[in-house]
Formats: structure tokens, C-alpha cells, sequence
């Protein structure tokens, strides 16, 4: 008798219908699963014919043929235990019911234990994205992946915990109501560990960090040891606007894929915050591998990623930055097919100005030239055009730390003028035929509708192009920035003052870089 269920496999950050055929016939004993299956589905039958046994049920006598198609498509994990034991019970009649069961309503994934139970798996809320895109009425899930897959609206999710309980559910002799979201599980989260009150001084840094978070720019901080960049930066999540539902999905999605979801908690509710370290492979840092995996530019989708010693990092792995940098994706070539992760994300770089810190003549006396332009050169020109502010974060002298006033500005304050910068951004471009979130992501057409400049504006950034020598990209990143500070200061114009502070954050890479 043959059997078909539908699961779903995962490929890149999305899923992939496949249809778990089961066909039972008389023969000798053996069980063959085919359809490009890794060693974690080919070693499922184990899994499968113990928990079936230890459910209540018989084991299929004969010749079974397990057949996951499309054939072509590398099926990994143990997701399809639970499909394929249904499948199983379906083709050996063991479902109970007088009339065939109704198979193809349900997509279904889930592990087996050897017990009957059914563990959480990677990867469901895109399982249940493809569901929805299949017309499929409902979708069961191990039940620690029921909150997860309730975000998605349109179909129903019907979270089970053994075998058993999968078996009547789709033998119709069980009738659950099928799982709801919680009703917090999609709210944003205000609290930070971190906030900027306890920041003493850097009112410079401060302000231009402001204005990255506000219009979704790059930054890179250049200090001394110690003057406070990393401090800087654990801080910038507590001024980020939160995350939309949309955004939280598409977050969420990718997290659940590399199966770095926190336990208990079905949708990311705060942006991201990424700090790989400075060892970091390039696969690592941009994804890829034989199975194609999310890496820390994808994880960092709509949040941050911070590189702290930026020099430190490898060449080739800040080289492959480029391509997200510019165009908020990856794209990965393999044998198997090419797959693209979302990468729209905040870069936030920190860096000593010479191998030894400090800046200026005394501190580079410490190094040969040799030796410090050995050390900037590990940045290339082509990465840091696609920074749009460079600052300088100086040490504090003994004064500003010793000093006992008032707290500084708080993250709410700062936060509150930058949610007004982003409302008027999201009216800006809201109905616009491209998706733009932010000013950072403003292209040519939106540059030349909102970023018109009067005699003056012109003629000062033209001067300021033909001094500093900028490219054509640093050129449209100044226009973006400028356009982020007239938000800020509630201008409707890009007037000359914001062309000026914009400038101001693209001169220290030439003192600096020569």
C-alpha cells in the first residue's frame, strides 16, 4: 500500500515542500530510504521502528520503500522522522479509520525520540511559511515549536507531543484546537542591560552614533585602548527602534534555521547584537559551508554587527563584507545550488589608530612607519568607503572621569528623537515602489527625490569632494547621512549645516589612511 505525507525540508533560510512517500509490499525484509538523504535520515529508520514499537504499533513487514521527493534537493536532519512514521502507519492501515485519511491537509515535521515522543526541530517557521504558500489547511509540529510556528497567520498549527497523539490527530480521532500566540510573544522587549547614562563624556561620539542609528548608517570609532568604543557599542541596542512584526519574522526565521532561537522564547523580541570574534573564518563570518548555513552577517539581520579590532580580523574575511554592505544580502554559489541570506544589517567597527593605540606623532613614535601602515592597510579602501561615519573616540582625561555631576543623557532621551527621525522616514517612503526602511538604504531615485540641495549645499560639498578626494559611493553615502541629520533636527530641507556634519564624519579615515 502506498502513502503520501507531506513535510518540508530546509534550504538556506527557507523550506521547500517534500512529499514523504511510503510504499509497503510483500517481500523480503528491508526498508530503503531514498531521495538524496543524509546520514541523519537514512539512520531515521532506526529511530522510527523503535518509537512505533514502543507507541503500541506494529512494525511494517515486506519491502518498504521510504521515497522523499523532489530527489534532486539534499534532504539533512531529523525532521522527517515524524512524516515517515506517520507515512508508515498510513501505508500498513494501522490509522484506525474506516474512511482513507485526509493526508493532504497536513505538512508535518518533527524527531522522533526512541520512546514515541516528538522533539523540537530547526527551521519551522519557514516549514509553515511554505505551508501556507501550498494552500495547506493546517501544520504539526513538535509542541516546543508550537509558539514559533503561531506566528504565521493563514493556517492552523496543531503542536504534538508523542507519536500517539500525531497518529489520531491525523486520523481524525483526536480533535484539538490548534495552537494560538501568545499574546506577549510578539511585543518588543524595552529593558537593556546596557544604557548610555553611564557613559561619561564623548558627547562627539555620541552624537554621531545618534545619527547611525537613526538613518541605519555604518560607523567605524577609532581610539586609544581604553577610551571607551566597546562601551560605546553594547550600547547602541538600547536606542534601536523596535522590531516590527515583520522585521521579528524575518529575524526569527533566520534564527530558527541555525537553531539559535533562546529556549521559551518563539520570536526574537529585541534586534540583534553580534560580536564575533576576531578569529573568525569567512565562512563564519558570511555563511556558507557544504550545507549552506546562516552566518554572523545573517544573524545580525536588522540589528548590529560589531567588529571590535577591526584590523585583527582577517583580510579576506572583511573583504567578503562588500556584497552585504552594499546590497543587504548574501549569495551563496555551491555545487548544490545558489542560495541567498538576508544581511541588512548595522555595521559598528572599532579600531586602534596604530598597532600600539593613540593617536598622534608621540604614539606613532612608538611604531615604524612600516609597521603602522602594515596595520591600516588590513582595511581596504573599497570597505571603508562603505563606512559613512568615521569618528574619533579620544581617551578621557582624569577630569571627566573623576567628575561627580548628573548622570549623562539617558538611552530613552536619545532614543525618543530617533524614533521621530524613523516616523518620518517610514512616512517618507512608505509609498514608494521599492522597500526602503531607512535612509541608509535610500537609492539613486530616492536620493534625487529627497535629497535636494540648494546653491549653497551644492557648492560646499563640492568643494569638500574636490579636497578629500571622495568617490562617487562616499559621495551618495554624505548625501544619506545629511539626510539623516535633517530628520533629526526636524528640517524638511538638506540644508548646508547638514551637509557640513555629514562631511565632518568622512575626514578622519584621510588624516588618518593619508
Amino acid at each position: 500500500m502506498l502513502a503520501k505525507i507531506h513535510s518540508a525540508a530546509v534550504w538556506g533560510v527557507e523550506a521547500v515542500g517534500v512529499e514523504v512517500e511510503v510504499n509497503n509490499t510483500w517481500g523480503d525484509y528491508d526498508t530503503k530510504v531514498v531521495g538524496l538523504p543524509d546520514a541523519a535520515v537514512r539512520e531515521s529508520c532506526h529511530r522510527v521502528y523503535t518509537a512505533l514499537q514502543n507507541s503500541g504499533y506494529k512494525n511494517p513487514l515486506g519491502r518498504t520503500t521510504i521515497n522523499l521527493a523532489p530527489a534532486d534537493i539534499r534532504k539533512e536532519g531529523p525532521s522527517f522522522d515524524l512524516p515517515m512514521a506517520l507515512g508508515l502507519l498510513a501505508a500498513t492501515d494501522q490509522l484506525g479509520t474506516a474512511a482513507p485519511p485526509d493526508l493532504d491537509a497536513f505538512l508535518i515535521v518533527g524527531e522522533l525520540a526512541l520512546s514515541g515522543e516528538v522533539r523540537q526541530v530547526r527551521g519551522v517557521l519557514p516549514t509553515v511559511l511554505e505551508a501556507r504558500r501550498q494552500g495547506r489547511r493546517a501544520v504539526m509540529v513538535p509542541l516546543a515549536n508550537a509558539a514559533e510556528a503561531a506566528l504565521v497567520s493563514g493556517v492552523e498549527i496543531y503542536p504534538v507531543g508523542t507519536l500517539r497523539q500525531a497518529a489520531e490527530l491525523l486520523a481524525g480521532t483526536a480533535a484539538p484546537a490548534p495552537a494560538a500566540l501568545p499574546a506577549d510573544a510578539a511585543a518588543g522587549e524595552e529593558w537593556h542591560e546596557f544604557d548610555f547614562a553611564e557613559v561619561k563624556g564623548q558627547e562627539s561620539a555620541k552624537r554621531a552614533i545618534e545619527i547611525a542609528v537613526a538613518g541605519g548608517h555604518n560607523l567605524l570609532m577609532i581610539g586609544p585602548p581604553g577610551s571607551g568604543k566597546s562601551m560605546l557599542a553594547k550600547r547602541i541596542p538600547s536606542i534601536f527602534p523596535p522590531l516590527s512584526l515583520e522585521e521579528a519574522i524575518e529575524a526569527t526565521k533566520i534564527h530558527s534555521v541555525a537553531g539559535l532561537l533562546p529556549p521559551g522564547q518563539p520570536v526574537l523580541r529585541r534586534r540583534a547584537f553580534r560580536a564575533p570574534h576576531h578569529t573568525i573564518s569567512d565562512v563564519g563570518l558570511i555563511g556558507g559551508s557544504s550545507n549552506p548555513s546562516p552566518g554572523e552577517v545573517s544573524l545580525a539581520h536588522h540589528g548590529v554587527l560589531f567588529l571590535d579590532e577591526l584590523p585583527e580580523f582577517k583580510r579576506s574575511a572583511l573583504e567578503v563584507l562588500r556584497q552585504p554592505l552594499e546590497d543587504g544580502h548574501v549569495t551563496i554559489s555551491r555545487a548544490a545550488g545558489t542560495l541567498t541570506f538576508p544581511a541588512q544589517f548595522m555595521l559598528v567597527a572599532a579600531m586602534n589608530p596604530t598597532p600600539t593605540g593613540g593617536f598622534g606623532d608621540a604614539q606613532r613614535g612608538k611604531c615604524t612607519p612600516l609597521q603602522v601602515q602594515k596595520y591600516l592597510n588590513k582595511i581596504s579602501g573599497p570597505l571603508l568607503d562603505r563606512i559613512d561615519l568615521h569618528i574619533e573616540v579620544p581617551a578621557l582625561k582624569h577630569e571627566q572621569l573623576l567628575e561627580q555631576r548628573g548622570a549623562a543623557e539617558p538611552s530613552s532621551a536619545i532614543r525618543a528623537r530617533i524614533l521621530a527621525a524613523r516616523e518620518v522616514q517610514r512616512g517618507r517612503f512608505e509609498k514608494g515602489r521599492r522597500r526602503v526602511a531607512c535612509n541608509a538604504q535610500m537609492g539613486p531615485a530616492e536620493l534625487k527625490k529627497f535629497c535636494v540641495l540648494d546653491e549653497a549645499s551644492r557648492e560646499f560639498l563640492r568643494m569638500a569632494l574636490d579636497d578629500l578626494k571622495l568617490s562617487a559611493r562616499a559621495y551618495d553615502r554624505i548625501l544619506k547621512v545629511a539626510r539623516t541629520i535633517a530628520d533629526l533636527g526636524g528640517e524638511e530641507a538638506v540644508g548646508e549645516a547638514a551637509i557640513a556634519e555629514a562631511v565632518q564624519f568622512r575626514s578622519l579615515d584621510r588624516q588618518i589612511w593619508g
